[in-house]
């Protein structure tokens, strides 16, 4: 397997749309101030004049089935200038999306957390430099050095050298926050402390409970006292449970033969400062009056501003954005992009699943745009939020943003997949025979991925992982001593393989599970009949 297909399929199902968009690549930065053009600043009546345009495209995308649904608000000078859903929650069924439609926002959940946790930095009871020996002593890394100095800063941006993927296998498996942020400690660092960007969901999900702490709450209860109550934000919650509450709230949708299909649900409980927040358009405008107030809302300061203008400030170069190709830098929580119009903060959202969310704001021009989908891939909700840039700052647009976005999307899994069916999809002709399946039968285990069962029902084998052993997937043979297996419901014809190593005794004395072994901690070593 190359190492190309080796590293898109293991983040398949729980990739990080900035470390595939940009981490992956890396074009070289431009200074800032190199991309900036002179243009006419915005308006009330600009503002106004590009709604229409904005809302056509909308319609246009949502009739072309290229979504089924999207919800927008935009801001513009502390008000909100737009709210409108388009589109159904869910193929089928019929139910239209409005404004008040509540979305899972996965990655999105990013700035808000950061937003979370520059409140209680403001307050004092934490600071962006507070290391988390001092807050979380639990919290360790690999190495000594970095345990005993990395900060809340270095977790939000994702400079700490923990790999990207640590913990999101962990996750998929069921394991819970506690028990995925106490394994990290087992996985060796991708770069050398602060020298490298490695975007994190669980980096960034320990800074923030660490946070918390030292705000005496947990995670969730903070959100909800320092952001979303004191803005109002009723629909908004850190809790899936909370979200399957919510009547009127979008289904995800993935693409399976050309349609658009309900075929998982996605609980991101784990990881909620990361991707864990479900919200809408309507909650969501009163959020980027915060962010594009500096703090102020309504005419007062709920964060001071130093707290959260640092979570503005770029500090990991990214490279070039994929399709602008202007500049991007990652700061605390937030994307920093110099583009055309100038500085824009922005955070992309995505589970492979089927969500796909964006919010984009110019602060120079006190202007804001979220777009929220229930379906991937898309690059519809990037592509709808620079087309409403260029409309408002020139009047229309200067290309097909939602094609060159949804060409980028639409690249990031197909050939792997294709690759993957094609060499593991069909044993080979000259297939060897497996050993008796008592042979593979047993329990085996490493510290970092717990205990896998091997059991024999029906004439083949069974593998259960997972806390409980309670993820539990058939293997398929494929050759000897290999076999397969379908884990994602999304991606029924997308297999991974199983390899069993053979002892002397003619019994299997370990297993490697290619989509757990991103981090080289996938081989499982019998422990046990």
């Amino acid at each position: 397997m190359t190492d190309t297909f080796d590293r898109a399929t293991k983040r398949i199902r729980f990739f990080s749309l900035q470390a595939l968009l940009f981490t992956a690549m890396l074009t070289g930065t431009t200074p800032p101030a190199a991309h900036a053009q002179s243009f006419e600043h915005a308006t009330k009546d600009k503002v106004i004049t590009a709604l229409p345009a904005l809302e056509k495209l909308a319609q246009g995308i949502v009739g072309g089935d290229r979504v089924p649904g999207l919800s927008i608000a935009i801001i513009y000078q502390d008000e909100v200038v737009y709210l409108k859903g388009f589109g159904v929650r869910e193929e089928g069924k019929g139910e239209p999306v409005d404004a008040d439609t509540v979305f899972q926002l996965a990655s999105f959940s990013k700035p808000i957390a950061s937003t979370v946790a520059a409140a209680i930095v403001s307050e004092g009871m934490a600071s962006w430099d507070s290391r988390m020996a001092d807050i979380d002593p639990s919290f360790q890394l690999y190495e000594a050095y970095p345990t005993t100095q990395v900060t809340v800063r270095d977790l939000f941006s994702h400079r700490s050298g923990l790999p990207g993927s640590a913990g999101n296998e962990l996750e998929e498996l069921g394991y819970d926050r506690d028990a995925i942020l106490q394994r990290l400690r087992q996985v060796k660092p991708s770069s050398s402390f602060r020298s490298g960007y490695s975007y994190s969901n669980f980096g960034l999900t320990a800074g923030a409970v660490a946070v918390a702490k030292a705000f005496g709450m947990s995670w969730e209860d903070a959100a909800d006292a320092k952001l979303y109550k004191p803005l109002g934000m009723s629909s908004t919650s850190s809790r899936y449970a909370d979200f399957l509450t919510r009547t009127n709230r979008a289904t995800l949708h993935a693409q399976l033969d050309g349609k658009w299909r309900a075929l998982a649900k996605r609980d991101p409980d784990a990881q909620s400062p990361a991707g864990g927040v479900s919200s809408n358009a309507r909650d969501l405008a009163q959020w980027m009056r915060l962010q594009l107030g500096n703090g102020k809302y309504n005419g007062k300061q709920l964060i001071k501003e130093d707290a959260i203008g640092s979570t503005h400030v770029p500090l990991m170069p990214l490279g070039k954005n994929p399709v602008s190709g202007t500049p991007v830098f990652y700061g605390l929580g937030w994307n920093v992009d110099y583009g055309k119009y100038g500085e824009v903060w922005g955070h992309a959202g995505a589970f492979s699943v089927g969500a796909r969310t964006v919010v984009s704001l110019l602060p120079s021009e006190s202007l804001g745009i979220v777009v929220l989908s229930n379906g991937f891939p898309t690059g519809v909700p990037d592509g709808l939020a620079n087309a409403f840039f260029d409309l408002v700052m020139t009047g229309k647009t200067s290309r097909d943003w939602v094609a060159d976005w949804d060409q980028i999307y639409a690249g990031l899994f197909g050939p792997a997949v294709e690759t993957a069916v094609a060499r593991y999809g069909t044993p080979p002709a000259s297939q060897l025979p497996a050993l008796p399946l008592s042979a593979y039968t047993g329990t085996y285990g490493n510290p970092y991925i717990g205990r896998a069962v091997i059991t024999e029902k029906d004439g083949a084998l069974e593998i259960r992982l997972g806390p409980e052993g309670k993820a539990v997937f058939q293997l398929s043979h494929f050759d000897r001593d290999l076999f397969t297996y379908r884990p994602y419901a999304e991606m029924p014809t997308m297999p991974f393989v199983v390899s069993f190593a053979i002892g002397s005794d003619q019994k299997a004395t370990e297993i490697t599970l290619d989509d757990l072994n991103d981090l080289g901690l996938g081989l499982l070593k019998r422990t046990g009949n």
